[in-house]
């Protein structure tokens, strides 16, 4: 059996002192993440980021940096999950967008009541994504490097 990590993006986004979080339906209940999700076959890392922030949250997202690369691994599960957040800007909303299957809502949240909802953040990457970002860190989008399927070839 080949093991390989849960390739996620996330986008960690503030406006006047809050972050938007979404609200979702899990197997273990109601979660608080940000706008995230799994990376498609043959889509690249910011593409996915774009897609999954609409989706989650009817907010139109432009990538313009990599705040983090993180990796986690969620025991009682077996799972372990490798997430790229990126910090950037948004470019409108969809109001009356259909939200993906599982999420409740989207939520613009404090960080104090982020904290208050500790208990219940997807994972131990929320808060730790949120935290590098108020720390600063940016990292430039042109450290990931991106080879479409249809544009590579092995031979030299």
């Amino acid at each position: 059996m080949i093991w390989k990590p849960n390739v996620t993006v996330a986008a960690v986004i503030e406006r006047e002192g809050r972050f938007l979080l979404v609200e979702e339906e899990t197997e273990e209940g109601i979660r608080y993440n940000q706008p995230a999700g799994h990376l498609e076959p043959g889509e690249s890392l910011i593409d996915a980021v774009v897609r999954e922030t609409l989706e989650e949250s009817a907010w139109r997202f432009i990538p313009e940096y990599l705040v983090g690369i993180y990796h986690w691994r969620d025991a009682p599960q077996e799972i372990t999950w490798l997430r790229f957040a990126f910090g950037g800007r948004l470019d409108g909303h969809e109001a009356g967008r259909a939200l993906d299957a599982g999420i409740i809502a989207a939520h613009w949240l404090d960080p104090k009541e982020i904290a208050a909802l500790a208990p219940r953040h997807r994972s131990p990457m929320v808060p730790r994504v949120i935290s590098d970002w108020q720390a600063g860190r940016r990292y430039p989008l042109d450290l990931l490097n991106y080879h479409a399927p249809e544009r590579y070839c092995s031979a030299p």
